[in-house]
């Protein structure tokens, strides 16, 4: 699904996100970052895709509503990183792409609508900025993406690995995409981290599966009470600056206490804060892409879920090469 093209001169100033003392936070459109919409992606330099698909999941349904959920709730973000003081917004020319026209009754169907939106919005230098939807988007735009840079390395946060041969009989599904990953070549098993996998399997192979191929799981256990800084150090080392890598956010990684919101909960996962360690701790690495999935509005009474996904998506923006970093007062 192409999406439509501008005689507008690429030339221009960077977009930026409308100010709470221009239009109160409660008001105005509810678009992610309250960035401008855009209907052609030429001129942008990252791109920010709702992509509402929920019939790839195998719990509970509801992330289709997370795109438009999270956009409302990103009304908070504001501007710059105070922690890191990145300044997106002064680095790329941002715009919210809108969402991708799914066919809601066809899985299969989405996924080809899918990867035909993104193959459009990539032939023009576009990274895309993703927002589930659940899991199952990510294999789809692996696939677009790997038209364009090969075969990428892989930071995946998750409470499960999703290397689940077939669900019900299907190949696809928000449980078996790295698994098609790996055996499509999308993504190099041995440039690849899977942070905070736990909870209960069917077998004790359940997590061994990337191990075998090279990749390197770092169940949730391992991250409890410690920081992730150097597990991040680590990863950096591993894949270097100049591999394409992609950076996959399912929400469930985290806590059910931090993020309730979702589909497939699992107690013992990662906090709020590792969560910002891991994205912040990929900048320096060659993100040509990242997504953040699986929140679940209908289990998010509170919005909390959302708002953290609202954050993490703003830090993944932050980790993109070439983000600026403003200088500390002398």
């Amino acid at each position: 699904m192409a999406i439509a093209q501008s005689d507008e001169s690429a030339e221009r100033a960077f977009n930026e996100p409308l100010g709470g003392n221009v239009m109160p936070r409660f008001a105005g459109t509810a678009t992610m970052f309250r960035l401008p919409v855009q209907h052609t992606s030429r001129g942008v330099g990252i791109g920010i895709i709702g992509v509402p698909l929920d019939i790839g999941t195998s719990n509970r349904a509801g992330t289709r509503f997370g795109p438009r959920q999270i956009r409302s709730e990103s009304a908070l973000i504001r501007p710059y990183g105070m922690a890191t003081r990145a300044a997106p917004f002064e680095s790329f020319q941002v715009a919210d792409l809108g969402d991708v026209p799914l066919n809601t009754y066809n899985l299969a169907a989405s996924i080809g609508i899918i990867e035909q939106f993104y193959d459009a919005v990539l032939h023009n230098g576009v990274k895309p900025l993703s927002v589930g939807g659940d899991h199952t988007i990510t294999l789809p735009i692996l696939r677009a993406l790997h038209r364009r840079h090969g075969p990428m390395a892989l930071i995946h946060v998750d409470a499960h690995a999703d290397v689940n041969d077939e669900m019900f009989g299907e190949k696809v599904a928000h449980g078996t995409i790295f698994r098609r990953a790996i055996e499509e070549g999308l993504v190099d098993a041995k440039r690849m981290y899977q942070i905070g996998l736990r909870g209960t399997g069917y077998s004790a192979e359940d997590f061994d599966w990337t191990r075998q191929r090279g990749a390197v799981v770092v169940q949730a256990e391992e991250c409890w009470y410690r920081s992730l800084d150097p597990l991040m150090q680590e990863v950096r080392a591993r894949i270097g600056s100049q591999v394409p890598t992609y950076l996959s956010f399912d929400i469930d990684g985290l806590d059910p206490s931090v993020a309730p919101g979702t589909g497939t909960p699992e107690v013992g996962g990662l906090t709020a804060t590792q969560g910002l360690e891991v994205i912040r701790g990929a900048f320096g690495t060659n993100l040509v892409g990242a997504d953040l999935v699986e929140v679940s509005p209908p289990y998010d009474v509170s919005g909390n879920t959302s708002l953290l996904a609202a954050n993490l998506l703003f830090e993944m923006l932050c980790s993109f090469p070439g983000c600026k970093r403003r200088s500390a007062p002398a």
